[in-house]
């Protein structure tokens, strides 16, 4: 039996979320459909050029994983085109000049990225390019996950179960890239890796190692620690959870891999590491059913609210100087590092909306801005979860006390210390409500309140009768 021929001479493979040459669903498809298949990447000027930091560690990130991508599919016989511009006009540009009669993808769930996409397909389609797209940034998509009925799930618990019933090894299964890497094409007098002087940007600083080797290690090192996931993961001073939402933001590692490996697992802890990654999914697939929820609430009758927080407590929170330990902590990581533990963002969201009655929508966009591993769908369904105007969301009678969270979850003091310097004298017992010690343990540690760190800004107590207020009046 002899193979049939490839249905196209020349193809192009387009790079976006998906930063890496292994287990990469649209790529395999390109190199098993064409016997020539150039690759791309580009950094998009729509996106770059709205960025309001130009030190953005996300552009570093995907510069750095993007020039290994470039050695490793190099390394293999190919090469990495990487332009600078405005992708919808880019991609088809490119396709004319190599002759390429079919242009691959990965699908990219977002509302801006379906219609840059749109825009691309009907630009090829006028010369007679054929799209590509494959399902490849999660385990199930659009409708592949539905109730008996048919319908679309809203709430998490029964499209986990549904999730849970249908996943098979068929789902699970890689794509693999290497053995039919003789598809890939050399250099077609491609320019090198712009430089991030050239995007327009300066290098920031990474705490965590980009790239495929970056997510590798990083998977390895969870690897051995999976087993304690569900009882260490929401503890910030712990090294508890996988660190790997970076990777699953721009692609540098399998989604399929780390969930085939979390479902391969016994015990409580790969179970509950799974489920996060289901939670994933879900997700993605809310925004792709409800877009309206990019913008909006998920429930339209709380857009009603009219939030009064004040522009000053919000400058407060987005600073790290509420009063509030673990709220402080929390934002001084965000800002000093591009990072936030999962446990906090909850609680720093929680109480921006249901103590400060700032809308969500403003927490949402800093952590737009300042999330590494920023994620649309993920970051509006936990930013919706915690302000009670989403699908499955905190029931808006449940506000989370943030001084007993910090009690909870960071016992000892030891991540609020970490953040919060000023607070590094004050015993245990009072850390977590610093302006709550009496004098006498006051003068013993060197410490005042609102001199030495900042009073609260709010009474917990007398505003969370405020937020059951502003919910009890829109909900009649």
């Amino acid at each position: 039996m002899t193979a049939s021929p490839p249905a196209y001479d020349t193809a192009l493979f387009w790079f976006r979320r998906d930063l890496r040459d292994e287990d990469n669903a649209g790529l395999h498809y390109a190199l098993t459909s064409a016997r020539r298949v150039h690759c791309v990447f580009v950094f998009d000027r729509e996106i770059l050029d709205s960025l309001p930091d130009r030190r953005d560690r996300r552009v570093t990130f995907i510069w750095d994983s993007v020039k290994a991508l470039r050695e490793a599919l190099r390394a293999k016989g190919g090469d990495l085109l990487v332009l600078h511009g405005r992708a919808r006009e880019a991609i088809p540009a490119l396709a004319g000049r190599l002759g390429a009669q079919a242009v691959f993808t990965n699908e990219d769930y977002e509302g801006a990225a379906r219609a840059r996409d749109e825009a691309v397909e009907g630009a090829l389609a006028a010369f007679g390019v054929r799209m590509h797209r494959a399902k490849d940034t999660v385990v199930f998509e659009k409708d592949e996950i539905l109730t008996q009925a048919g319908g679309k799930f809203v709430v998490f618990t029964p499209y986990k179960n549904a999730w849970l019933a249908k996943v098979d090894d068929f789902y699970l299964k890689g794509y693999p890239v290497a053995k039919h890497a003789r598809a890939l094409a050399p250099a077609d007098g491609a320019a090198e890796l712009p430089a991030l002087e050239a995007l327009g940007f300066e290098r920031a600083e990474l705490l965590v190692a980009p790239g495929m080797a970056g997510a590798r290690a990083a998977f390895v090192d969870f690897t051995s620690r999976m087993k304690d996931y569900r009882a260490a993961r929401d503890f910030p001073a712990l090294k508890g959870v996988s660190y790997l939402s970076v990777h699953n933001r721009f692609g540098t590692i399998s989604i399929r891999e780390l969930a085939r490996a979390a479902h391969a697992s016994a015990g409580e802890g790969a179970a509950t590491w799974l489920s996060e990654l289901v939670w994933r999914d879900f997700y993605f697939q809310i925004l792709w059913h409800h877009p309206h929820a990019a913008t909006g609430c998920f429930r339209p009758q709380y857009d009603a609210i009219r939030w009064p927080g004040e522009d000053a407590h919000f400058a407060a929170w987005c600073e790290g100087r509420t009063g509030y330990p673990i709220v402080d902590a929390a934002m001084r990581q965000l800002n000093a590092t591009g990072y936030m533990h999962n446990r906090l963002r909850m609680i720093v969201a929680s109480f921006l909306v249901k103590d400060l009655l700032v809308d969500w929508r403003r927490g949402e966009r800093i952590f737009a801005e300042r999330l590494l591993d920023f994620d649309l769908a993920a970051n509006n369904g936990g930013w919706q979860w915690a302000a009670s105007t989403g699908c499955d969301a905190q029931p808006y009678f449940r506000i989370f006390n943030p001084v007993a969270q910090s009690e909870r979850f960071d016992p000892q003091g030891r991540f609020i210390r970490r953040y919060v310097p000023e607070l590094a004298n004050v015993p245990e017992c009072w850390i977590h409500a610093p302006w709550t010690m009496p004098p006498l343990e006051r003068q013993a540690a060197g410490f005042e309140p609102g001199r030495d760190y900042p009073a609260p800004v709010v009474d917990h107590a007398v505003q969370r009768e405020r937020a059951l207020a502003l919910f009890k009046a829109v909900r009649g």
